[in-house]
């Protein structure tokens, strides 16, 4: 027999994360959607709830919980604002490399202040030449002594802006197949963050531009062997980035519909509620069946990685299947709720906005399926 119920303590972490969410984050998203910018009081909160010590081992400070842990934390956390479960969800790519491939130094100087939130991580290895395949990123790195000296710009990095502990990824100036991975922390000189982007959705999470003008990195803050830095960053990428989008996209496939039932149910139309009508029941039923096959997707990818410690691909499948339901879920979302749809003092709205930045995030629809179609065919 197949267990598809979450263990006593897992469905406790659930109840405490959702809990978390309505109490903590809620209180913020008004704010966030004004302002754009993300609450120190939220990333405080955040901390104390020990929702950024998930991942990091019990002997750095964290909690030891998995990956499951962390896809329930994303999605109830994403139910309520999606911009915060993006920021986390980052967050977790950023120190994934520390934890897989940091000397015990490493891990004892950074993994207890990231666990409790006094530190802020995140990864930065997109640029505009390198997104979906990082071997095109243009910034460089050269020895110096023991020293790297780093060169060049990332965009699209989420918490650019906020972030205390960075893990960036730079091509050797002599061997464009020779890749570093190395820990920055703010404040080194020769590391700044520039541009602020406006999205059209997850307005209260930074995103922005990183510059790097001969950044000098002790050798100390290497992470893995020399020229083997994209081993390092994509095995973060495959399951961290991957799985941390299904869980965005889960919270906001429940969000729709949890708005859409509610509003099925009080708009009255002729005389009686329009989740009587056959058109709306049809609309509810595909987001629930949508919900639910993701759901088992997502937590059957998160499930094996915490058993065999790898489930990339399966995230990939995942992946694919909830970022294009969670789209799909927030146009239904509008169409049901009809012109109170387009007002922004009604949550579909936000979601809709928020959809259209869920579905690039950590690989297009497309790349996925390119990783799907390499898997499938050996």
């Amino acid at each position: 027999m197949i267990d598809f119920t979450f263990t006593e303590e897992q469905e406790m972490f659930r109840k405490a994360a959702r809990e978390f969410a309505e109490t903590q984050v809620a209180p913020y998203v008004a704010e966030m959607e004004k302002t754009a910018k993300v609450p120190a009081g939220l990333v405080k909160a955040l901390g104390e709830a020990e929702m950024m010590a998930i991942t990091i081992p019990e002997n750095y400070g964290g909690l030891g919980l998995g990956y499951t842990a962390r896809l329930i934390a994303l999605e109830e956390i994403s139910r309520v604002s999606v911009a915060t479960a993006m920021m986390l969800q980052v967050f977790a790519l950023g120190i994934e490399p520390i934890i897989l491939f940091g000397t015990e130094e490493q891990k004892q100087k950074y993994l207890p202040g990231l666990a409790t939130g006094e530190r802020l991580g995140t990864a930065a290895v997109t640029e505009a030449t390198g997104g979906s395949d990082p071997t095109g990123i243009r910034t460089t790195y050269r020895k110096d002594g023991d020293d790297y000296i780093v060169n060049g710009r990332k965009c699209f990095i989420t918490n650019a802006h906020i972030a205390d502990t960075l893990t960036i990824l730079a091509k050797s100036e002599d061997d464009p197949k020779a890749f570093c991975a190395f820990i920055v922390e703010k404040g080194m000189e020769g590391f700044r963050a520039t541009h602020e982007e406006h999205k059209v959705g997850m307005r209260g999470c930074n995103t922005g531009e990183l510059s790097f003008e001969d950044l000098r990195i002790p050798k100390e803050n290497l992470l893995g062997e020399e020229g083997k830095g994209l081993k390092v960053t994509m095995a973060a990428i495959g399951d961290v980035g991957r799985g941390g989008m299904v869980g965005c996209a889960l919270g906001l496939q429940a969000a729709c519909l949890a708005e859409s039932v509610k509003f099925a149910n009080e708009r009255i139309l002729y005389g009686k509620p329009i989740s009587k009508l056959a058109t709306i029941q049809s609309k509810i039923a595909e987001m629930r069946i949508d919900l639910e096959a993701g759901r088992l997707l997502g937590y059957r990818a998160a499930a094996q990685h915490d058993a065999t410690g790898r489930a990339s691909n399966e995230f990939a499948v995942a992946k694919y299947f909830t970022t294009e339901a969670a789209q799909k879920a927030a146009k239904i979302a509008v169409d049901i709720h009809g012109g109170y749809g387009c007002m922004e003092e009604y949550a579909v709205s936000k979601y809709l906005r928020d959809a259209a930045v869920v579905g690039p995030s950590a690989g297009t629809s497309e790349i996925m399926k390119v990783i799907i179609a390499r898997w499938t065919l050996g």
